[in-house]
């Protein structure tokens, strides 16, 4: 992987989240579901911050969302409580109509050590009925991937 500033792509959106007790596992250390929270937090978190005019309740209101139809995990270290954790999120793929791909990629920042990466595939659907549907012009424009993005995920074997 290449090299930007120790993140596996450029120009991340970081969520600074630090492991509490309720994060542990009957063997002290964070239980690997709690990643996918912080992933889910993290992703409503680029959103609010890309679109703070449109919290994330309007969407009952839009009546269609985006929903994970596949992840890739890997868990890669251990997290303790108190560690500090920056998770990072992309849009790495998107046909700006029905599909996109998040990435991910947590780092302790204790020791810039990465703990944890995933790329999870995701479709727009209405809420209603379930079914898929055409991305609104507000989550093609958020679900699209950044040049600099683009340009070093061309660059990946």
């Amino acid at each position: 992987m290449s090299d930007f500033d120790g993140w596996d792509l450029p120009d991340p959106f970081i969520l600074r989240i630090t492991a509490g007790e309720a994060d542990l596992d009957e063997f002290g250390h964070v239980n690997n579901a709690r990643y996918l929270v912080w992933a889910h937090e993290t992703a409503w978190a680029q959103w609010e911050d890309h679109f703070p005019q449109h919290p994330r309740t309007q969407f009952a209101e839009w009546d269609y969302g985006m929903a994970i139809i596949r992840s890739e995990c890997d868990y890669l270290g251990h997290l303790r409580t108190g560690d500090a954790i920056d998770c990072a999120v992309w849009i790495s793929k998107s046909d700006g109509k029905l599909r996109a791909e998040r990435r991910y990629q947590f780092r302790r920042v204790s020791d810039g050590t990465t703990v944890f990466r995933a790329r999870m595939d995701l479709v727009c659907f209405k809420l209603t009925s379930g079914r898929p549907t055409r991305m609104s012009p507000k989550l093609a424009e958020h679900y699209s991937v950044k040049p600099s993005v683009a340009a070093a995920l061309m660059t990946e074997s």
